[in-house]
């Protein structure tokens, strides 16, 4: 059975490179072509025209398409996330050195370091001057939710207060240094790039907003999961084996050997194996710190597509007015995360795995997200 399967050179697409270079794949009857891709349009687009049978996906991008937002409307299905965290926020050594003096430091929590942004946002107000500009990687992306939680959290509106852009992962650290952004949100390894190139500081991770936070997911359309279930599970079931792979530290230099090569992420196997095991360096000239839980592509039910994610993920397309709230909506956005599939497919292995398909999720500030209620959830927080 031969599939092909888009991605874009993060280390979250780990476990597609391992299952189609280590055998997982083939030991399932597959013959998995990757495809690397620079942009999430390019993702979406050749997943919806059909070049791709599935694809590593943005999750929020899976239920926008699916509900028409931003786009056409193409039905999409997400029966497999490809890992929890491995995202950060990093900003310019310049604007790094004005949150500095306003009170962050290296390492420092969320709050800690929202507080100390806020500041010079006031400041760069009260002067005048042109506002701070963050880039993240997609509109309909985890990475643009999480940093306008960061930043409304910590008071900062994300639409009046600074400017945010779109620019695809690979070309965010050339942006940093030609001085275009003052920061960004984006998946590993480029928030590490950047500082190895004197160009960035990490300012927090993802997974201190969130923690366990979902990113990537196995996305496809509806009409090809109905048509190909054999192919699908089969792909499941690689998948699977891949990450458990993939979470064994004893495999980290195998697999930053593998994503290492220009077809796959194209970067170096230090700043990989760094980011494989959530030693972070943060700061161009300072030490490395250990983030408990940074990438996770197996453990915590790390593989299993919980429902509540992408009811989140709709909540915050309400909340940034990207989409009116409809009862309708909801119920379709419910349909996007399939752990029906996922369970199907691994029927009868040993996996343990959960048994709702939803949770409630909670973040930095205290705040908690039930996914059985979103509309208290959104009721205190208009944008």
């Amino acid at each position: 059975m031969k599939l092909t399967v888009g991605f874009i050179p993060l280390l979250d697409c780990a476990s597609l490179v391992v299952a189609a270079r280590k055998g997982f794949a083939a030991e399932e009857g597959l013959e998995l072509t990757l495809v690397k891709e620079s942009s999430w349009a390019n993702i979406r687009d050749r997943v919806i025209v059909g070049h791709f049978d599935a694809a590593h996906m943005l999750g929020p991008m899976a239920v926008a398409s699916t509900l028409g937002i931003g786009h056409i409307k193409a039905p999409m299905v997400a029966p497999f996330s490809l890992g929890l965290g491995g995202n950060a926020i990093t900003v310019s050594t310049a604007l790094w050195g004005q949150m500095q003096k306003a009170g962050a430091a290296a390492g420092g929590a969320p709050h800690l370091q929202g507080a100390a942004l806020k500041k010079v946002v006031g400041s760069l107000e009260r002067s005048n001057a042109d506002p701070l500009t963050f880039a993240m990687v997609y509109p309909f992306s985890c990475h643009n939710y999480e940093l306008r939680y960061w930043l409304a959290a910590s008071g900062i509106h994300p639409d009046r207060d600074v400017r945010l852009v779109v620019i695809p992962p690979p070309f965010l650290v050339d942006a940093m240094e030609s001085g275009q952004i003052d920061g960004f949100c984006v998946g590993e390894p480029w928030n590490s790039v950047a500082v190895d190139a004197g160009v960035g500081c990490i300012v927090t991770t993802t997974g201190e907003i969130w923690p366990l936070s979902p990113e990537k997911v196995l996305g496809c359309r509806a009409q090809w999961a109905e048509q190909n279930p054999q192919q699908l599970a089969a792909l499941l079931r690689a998948l699977h084996a891949a990450s458990l792979w993939c979470q064994d530290t004893a495999n980290h230099a195998s697999i930053a050997d593998l994503l290492a090569s220009p077809a796959h992420v194209g970067t170096s196997t230090s700043v990989l194996e760094r980011s494989l095991s959530g030693e972070l360096k943060l700061t161009p000239n300072g030490e490395s710190h250990a983030i408990r839980d940074f990438y996770v592509p197996a453990a915590h039910a790390a593989s299993y597509p919980w429902v509540s994610h992408a009811l989140w993920f709709y909540a915050q397309m309400v909340r940034w007015r990207q989409a009116e709230y409809s009862a309708d909506s909801l119920t379709v956005a419910r349909t996007v995360y399939r752990p029906d599939l996922y369970r199907a497919a691994l029927a009868g292995s040993a996996v343990d795995m959960p048994r709702a398909d939803t949770k409630v999720e909670r973040f930095f500030d205290g705040r908690s997200f039930d996914p059985f209620d979103p509309r208290s959830y959104l009721a205190p927080q208009s944008a």
